[in-house]
Parts: C-alpha cells; structure tokens; sequence
C-alpha cells in the first residue's frame, strides 16, 4: 500500500456518525415532516447535548439548516449525501448477503461501517456487479457456482494459501465464535 493512501480516510466527506445524523434527519422529516434536536437525539439514543454538538458541525458545513423555530433540514448537498449513504448501505448488504452469503445480522453491522466510505465510482461498480449477478444469465450462475466452491475450498492452511499468508481468516473466524460462546 502507498504510504500516502491511508492519508485517503481523512478526506472522506463524512464521518460514520456525521451520515447517520444526515440519514436520520431524512428519515424524521419523511416519517413526521419535521425533526427536532429532541427527535434527532432519541432516535439516535443519544443525549440532546451530544445531538447538538453533532449538529453545530454538520450546519456549520452547509449539510444541516435550522430554521427560526429549531427544526432542522438537510441542504441539497446534505439530500444527497444521505442518499448516497443509504444506497451504499442497500449495495453493500446485498452483496454481502447475496454474493458472499454473509449472516443478515453481520451483513447490515459490516455495510453500516463502510457505507459512508465509498467512492462513486465504487458505488457504481458494484451496482454494476450486482446487476449482473441478479440477472440470472447463464454466466452470471455460473460465476456464483465456481465461486461458492472456491469459497468451500479452503484449505485452511497458511502454508498453503496464496491469500492467507500469514493469518488464515478461517482460523481466526473459528477462534471469534470460540470465544464469543465463553
């Protein structure tokens, strides 16, 4: 990896926390018509100091306005944002469940932590993907057959896995739901 790469997370538009402020004032204001700091803050099981502290930075940004009356709204870019968040989520989830056949529960948790991440471009690729894997093409079955084998082959072996290297992920998987069950 480029030494300058990783530098990459800190030009990210939004934090984790700042999308789902700006998806859950989305969904107040489609649920209700409006949403307050109180609204905003009991949906996010946060307190309302903590709310508005949020909310300072996200105004602050042009993505959040409040009006005269506190009741706050998303900006054209703050829309945008939160529905490319969201779209990310829906992509994500489906790929991680339909593609890897990842858990539904593990799915939506691993899709909630890159969902604001992606770039457009990668947003759209993996529409892309998921356009051809749903289109029930010969080919597309085909590539979903050979990759379920792949994924059933697994050696599970570090000496023996180009992949693995030095940490074999199924290893670390077994030792995971070992010690969860303790």
């Amino acid at each position: 990896m480029s030494t300058e790469v990783w530098k990459e997370y800190d030009e990210n538009q939004l934090t984790h926390s700042a999308a789902h402020y700006l998806m859950t004032i989305r969904e107040l204001l489609e649920e209700h018509g409006y949403a307050r700091v109180t609204d905003i803050a009991k949906r996010l099981n946060i307190t309302r100091g903590s709310c508005s502290i949020s909310l300072k930075s996200l105004k602050k940004k042009g993505l959040v306005v409040e009006d005269e009356n506190k009741f706050m709204s998303l900006s054209e870019e703050g829309k945008r944002l939160a529905l490319i968040v969201e779209k990310n989520d829906e992509l994500l989830e489906t790929f991680f469940r339909e593609v890897l056949h990842i858990e539904p529960e593990q799915a939506e948790i691993d899709a909630c932590k890159i969902e604001h991440l992606l770039s457009i471009e990668t947003s759209i690729k993996l529409c892309s993907f998921l356009e051809f894997i749903r289109s029930n093409r010969k080919v597309a079955r085909d590539f979903m057959k050979q990759l379920q084998k792949q994924t059933n082959s697994c050696s599970h072996s570090v000496e023996n896995c180009p992949n693995c290297s030095e940490v074999c992920f199924f290893e670390q998987n077994q030792r995971v739901q070992i010690s969860r069950k303790a």
